[in-house]
């Protein structure tokens, strides 16, 4: 199984979005490098579900319920389809995750503009300890 980072614009879908939902499509990336990512999404891969612009920050978890597709619009694009997993019990911030050593090398930092990034199972499991 692999591990993701998902960023949304929360006035864009929001975890509350999520929440209500409960699955939903991952839509809207035109970007090539992240659309590999979505390409290389497996059924069941978790994914941490980051909410960008002023909040920064982790507040959830979903998982893989569909495997890439062609974009309606535009099929040299794809989505995803994403159930909720869970919420965060702390919500964690760019500024925290920047302070462990043990994610200095996370995508998230050095790739900040890209809105689909994979992550180590290293990175995934501290994650996983400081959010849920």
């Amino acid at each position: 199984m692999n591990h993701w980072l998902l960023k949304t614009e929360p006035e864009c879908y929001s975890w509350s979005d999520m929440e209500r939902d409960g699955k939903t499509f991952w839509d809207g990336i035109h970007n090539f490098q992240a659309r590999n990512n979505l390409r290389a999404m497996k059924i069941g891969d978790l994914c941490l579900f980051y909410h960008t612009g002023g909040e920064r920050e982790i507040v959830g978890m979903v998982r893989i319920v569909k495997e890439a597709y062609p974009d309606d619009s535009d099929p040299q694009w794809s989505w995803v389809d994403v159930e909720k997993v869970k919420a965060a019990k702390q919500v964690v911030g760019l500024d925290d995750l920047k302070t462990y050593p043990q994610l200095k090398d996370m995508k998230l930092f050095k790739q900040g503009r890209l809105s689909v990034v994979p992550l180590t199972d290293l990175e995934w499991e501290f994650v996983e300890r400081l959010a849920f």
